[in-house]
């Protein structure tokens, strides 16, 4: 699939969503220099240790710049903003990276070359896991795909939760802007239902990720896991809702698969 439009300039990014990870910041954008594009730091509010060591990162790479917010906000709420620190900035993709160092950076360069040949689409992190994995992890990424599945009526969303992703800015902030949406751990699967319902074209490749034995995660287990079902039973009505213009479309890429 090419969907590259000669009038669209592809001008594409770094988006880094940062909380408390001020031991892994550094060497996240240390390693992303090598690509010589912009890297936006979101700083969702953060302690004082980790502020340090983000202002030390700045000073050591000029590609790099921030966004503070305020208080602890969410993941969700670090993303949207960063959409539109990006946009304002004239990028017309990100590349969402976690900032505490579990992706393989070396996938960087092939995912933004299929945005590049795909612009209208998001590319999606498929991951890889070694045995580092939690096995919680396993399962509850199983539980969220099926219902994936359900609130899509399609099998488009091959993995809903891995935050390496290159989002094209104009279409994410336009699912944004026209709903609610979860601003905290349910932002990544809410917004690849979202994209789905909005004709978003989704395309996903595999990803290494590595859960280091010291790494920090925000994750809880039970209040996000939690958190996530909620986000799915508000997508369950709202596919109800759309279950007309779900139908049909599938219905016609049965055609076109027929044919």
């Amino acid at each position: 699939m090419n969907n590259t439009e000669p009038d669209m300039i592809f001008k594409a990014g770094f988006l880094v969503p940062l909380y408390n990870h001020g031991r892994t910041i550094k060497k996240v954008v240390a390693s992303l220099v090598e690509f010589d594009l912009p890297v936006i730091i979101v700083d969702d509010g953060s302690d004082d240790e980790t502020k340090q060591q983000l202002a030390e990162t700045l000073t050591a790479f000029p590609l790099a710049s921030s966004l503070c917010l305020k208080k602890n906000s969410g993941k969700g709420a670090a993303l949207i903003a960063g959409f539109f620190y990006a946009r304002d900035r004239g990028l017309s993709h990100v590349l969402q990276i976690d900032a505490d160092a579990q992706h393989d950076v070396s996938r960087c360069r092939f995912f933004l070359e299929q945005a590049q040949k795909n612009p209208r689409a998001a590319i999606c992190g498929r991951p890889e896991y070694n045995e580092s994995v939690p096995p919680a992890r396993l399962k509850g990424r199983e539980v969220s795909r099926f219902w994936s599945r359900v609130c899509t009526l399609s099998n488009d969303i091959k993995d809903s939760l891995c935050g390496f992703r290159v989002y094209p800015v104009d279409a994410s902030l336009r699912v944004i802007q026209n709903t609610w949406i979860d601003k905290r751990m349910a932002f990544d699967p809410e917004i690849l239902v979202r994209f789905v319902w909005a004709g978003v074209p989704l395309v996903f490749f595999p990803v290494r990720v590595n859960y280091p034995a010291d790494g920090i995660s925000h994750f809880r287990m039970v209040a996000d896991n939690v958190r996530i079902s909620f986000s799915f039973s508000r997508l369950f009505f709202g596919m109800i809702i759309r279950l007309p213009l779900l139908v049909a479309r599938k219905c016609k890429s049965r055609r076109e698969d027929q044919t």
